[in-house]
């Protein structure tokens, strides 16, 4: 009896059994190592490191001065954006009034008609109140003495004097900013630099690390003065120039006023 093809059938079944074993092993292997190798890389994942030279270490470390310099700015930026879009408001307004006067005023049969037309907050309705408490106080004896034309207009032009200065109120504070902001960020600039030099001086060495963290932190007063100054300044042009739209719309309506106020008064004379 041969046991050849015995022993050649019992080791070719052996290197079946070991190659399926280590092929259902190697999964589990692999899964094992790649578990072990994740906590190292999320160990490895880099942490957020806060900023040393931006703003919030500017205000933890600056002194009085540096502080002081930062609340002006904000004050000064606060007050320009508050006033802008308060004036912007107003703006609107009055041209919303002109508007209803063109459309309103004109189309009744007197000037006191128009008038309960118009809103009561309305500049057109204090300006024609005003042209017509000048023409009626006119009969006394004593303005009798100055021309009819030269006392209603003279009345008429103070009322656009009144308006034009409500207009005008707080942009000479848009202008105040828009020229001193940059100043006063360029002075927390040298007072910053000050301070760099002086711990460059303390530490006997001028290293990258001993003057980039202190320059940079004066620097950026002057960009915070120049953030809030061109604002301020455009700011500022364009609400004049729609001052001087609005103007314009009260002058021709001021303007028609008086003529009328001249003819009723001629009438009035004649009958």
């Amino acid at each position: 009896m041969s046991f050849k093809p015995q022993v050649r059938n019992f080791f070719a079944a052996l290197l079946l059994s070991l190659s399926l074993t280590t092929a259902g092993m190697l999964p589990g292997a692999v899964w094992a190592q790649a578990a072990e190798s994740k906590p190292a890389a999320v160990a490895a994942a880099p942490e957020t490191v806060e900023n040393p030279y931006g703003i919030d270490a500017l205000w933890k470390q600056g002194d009085f001065v540096s502080k002081g310099t930062l609340i002006i700015l904000a004050i000064m930026s606060m007050g320009s954006w508050y006033i802008g879009i308060v004036k912007l408001i107003e703006q609107g307004k009055l041209l919303s009034q002109a508007k209803d006067a063109r459309e309103k005023f004109w189309k009744t049969t007197s000037i006191k008609d128009g008038i309960r037309t118009l809103h009561e907050d309305s500049a057109f309705r204090y300006l024609a109140e005003e042209g017509i408490k000048a023409s009626e106080h006119h009969e006394s004896s004593l303005l009798e003495q100055i021309d009819l034309n030269t006392w209603v207009g003279m009345s008429i032009q103070r009322a656009i004097e009144t308006i034009s200065n409500r207009l005008q109120n707080g942009l000479a504070f848009l202008a105040t900013v828009g020229s001193t902001a940059p100043f006063v960020g360029l002075f927390g600039t040298v007072w910053g630099i000050y301070h760099a030099l002086t711990a460059i001086g303390i530490a006997g060495q001028a290293s990258i690390d001993k003057v980039a963290g202190p320059v940079g932190e004066a620097l950026i007063m002057t960009a915070m003065g120049l953030a809030v100054a061109v604002p301020a300044v455009l700011g500022y042009n364009w609400l004049v120039r729609r001052n001087k739209v609005a103007l314009e719309q009260v002058r021709h309506f001021s303007g028609q006023l008086h003529m009328i106020l001249l003819s009723r008064s001629g009438q009035s004379k004649a009958n």
